[in-house]
């Protein structure tokens, strides 16, 4: 499976366009990487655990993008977008991959 950002797969042509896919995941941040993060927040530094929980929701997202593109025949997502939107009170994360499945040849 092929996913991209681009509007085409570069040496092949779209033969045919199988609908808008998505791939949905919200993870909820636990206390302890929360208390963690807190730490870094107010020491200074990068948060491994947040940044550790956003690399697993994307690839987790990016994964159910391909899954809702092959089971409508696709071999291809073009225009892949990944949006990221923090819900409730700051602990949950939604993340949203969205693109076009086509067929190439």
């Amino acid at each position: 499976m092929i996913v991209t950002t681009t509007p085409t797969v570069e040496g092949k042509s779209i033969k045919e366009y199988r609908g808008v896919v998505f791939g949905e995941v919200i993870t909820g941040v636990n206390f302890v990487k929360d208390f963690a993060a807190g730490l870094t927040n107010f020491f200074g530094g990068r948060s491994n655990s947040y940044e550790g929980e956003l690399i697993e929701a994307r690839q987790t997202a990016l994964r159910e993008l391909e899954n809702r593109a092959m089971k409508v025949g696709a071999n291809a997502v073009v225009g892949v977008d990944i949006d990221y939107e923090v819900l409730g009170q700051g602990n949950m994360l939604m993340v949203t991959a969205s693109g076009t499945a086509v067929v190439c040849e």
